[in-house]
């Protein structure tokens, strides 16, 4: 992606920006687009939030100074959490002297609450141990497979500890186009091979592959990429970069990268091809989904199947934009284009079409699964998979749990109510 300036544009500090197209190797070491940044930060958030939001996040930016408005940014966007912790969000490079090394101390101990999020830019691309880093986060390019490799390690190791058996990587950058590199040929940094005796003791340790060699980093501040602006043109305008405070930043697509099977190499795909896909391997036929989904055991068995293979649910709702539709829905939406119904359509069409079973019931007990048709339509299936919504308002009003039973005949009635209404809001 690019950016270009209007004509005779000025930057925050009144200098008139230099025409031409400004792509990613530009931003952040000749024109700074704020924008950009607190875009990144609040779509990182948003992750956070569909996922953990005191996973231990690391952040390469292209200089200290990006860092710190990344750290600015990320603090904003996290206010609900900076309130109460005020290092949510540090930054760590060389400059921070005393207090830097205070961050990076509590950042990779993990006892420690804070920091969660670091931002950094060379600082922590080797040599730095955080076996519980679980998302490593790219916004700066990287020009080099070795200095790749390296930073992306900052997240191999495992911590069974604290369950992290895998790590993400969020790439706003384009650097991991590095993975279809044929000079890319895995991840370990270091191999060894032990010899052990009859009683399971060490006899002889071998390193079998060496280390990568250092990434030569002179500062954090590494020079500019050579651009048609050169660094003297920015000395001449007596600043090192362009500084762009308006406009407007939006996220156009999303894309992950999945392990092709046929070579082994990891493909890009974007996050809906990806769970479409997923689900169609695990259902062929949007019959065989309906059928697993019309039960609460299905339901719990499809959500678990697709978590495994790295789908998440209210992720694919929201990347979608399709956040009012029911679950089953956008499955077979997104896999075999069926058509889109809301939790409302659904809601609506049991009413008219089982009429004769809604009918069935004594009117004190017909409200109660007309109240707990509402739940469903504002909030999910879940709300009738789980009777312990009975316990919160409005349900609450017709009495305690017990007490709503006892309108069913029981709860065993209860429950098998329930169970086939749930049944019935699928029925084909």
């Amino acid at each position: 992606m690019g950016w270009s300036p209007a004509p005779q544009q000025l930057d925050r500090y009144g200098r008139e920006i230099p025409e031409g197209v400004y792509t990613t190797r530009e931003f952040e070491r000749v024109v700074s687009l704020l924008e950009r940044t607190k875009a990144a930060a609040r779509h990182l958030t948003e992750y956070l939030k569909r996922t953990d939001r005191f996973a231990r996040t690391l952040v390469f930016c292209v200089d200290s100074e990006h860092a710190e408005q990344m750290r600015m940014a990320l603090h904003e966007a996290n206010a609900d959490l900076t309130r109460q912790y005020p290092h949510y969000v540090a930054r760590i490079v060389s400059d921070e002297g005393d207090v830097g090394r205070e961050h990076l101390s509590n950042f990779i101990d993990p006892e420690r609450e804070t920091p969660v999020i670091a931002t950094t830019s060379k600082l922590l691309s080797t040599g730095v141990d955080i076996p519980t880093c679980r998302n490593v986060v790219l916004f700066r390019p990287i020009g080099s497979i070795v200095e790749f490799k390296q930073i992306i390690g900052r997240g191999t190791r495992l911590y069974p500890d604290q369950d992290k058996l895998s790590f993400q990587i969020l790439d706003y950058a384009g650097a991991t186009a590095h993975f279809a590199d044929p000079d890319f040929d895995g991840l370990p940094e270091l191999v060894t091979e032990e010899e052990i005796d009859d009683q399971g003791a060490q006899v002889e340790e071998a390193i079998v592959a060496a280390p990568l060699p250092p990434y030569d980093a002179e500062a954090d501040d590494g020079p500019p990429p050579e651009t048609d602006l050169t660094p003297e043109d920015l000395e001449a305008a007596r600043a090192r970069k362009y500084y762009v405070d308006e406009g407007q930043v939006f996220i156009t697509a999303e894309s992950v990268y999945v392990l092709d099977p046929t070579d082994d190499r990891l493909r890009v795909i974007a996050y809906d091809d990806f769970a479409a896909d997923q689900v169609r391997r695990l259902y062929p036929r949007a019959d065989d989904l309906r059928a697993r989904w019309r039960t609460v055991e299905g339901r719990d068995e499809i959500v678990q199947e697709l978590a495994r293979r790295g789908v998440n649910f209210r992720e694919l709702a929201e990347r979608s934009g399709l956040v009012d539709a029911d679950p089953f829905d956008l499955l077979v939406h997104i896999a075999w284009n069926g058509p889109l119904a809301t939790r409302r359509d659904r809601v609506n069409q049991l009413k008219r079409e089982q009429r004769a079973f809604l009918e069935h019931f004594a009117p004190e007990a017909r409200a109660i699964l007309d109240a707990l048709l509402e739940k469903y339509a504002d909030h999910g299936i879940d709300q009738l998979d789980d009777l312990a919504v009975l316990e919160v308002p409005p349900l609450s009003s017709y009495g305690s749990p017990l007490e709503i039973a006892v309108r069913f005949g029981g709860p065993e009635r209860l429950r098998q109510a329930v169970e086939y209404m749930g049944n019935l809001l699928y029925a084909a």
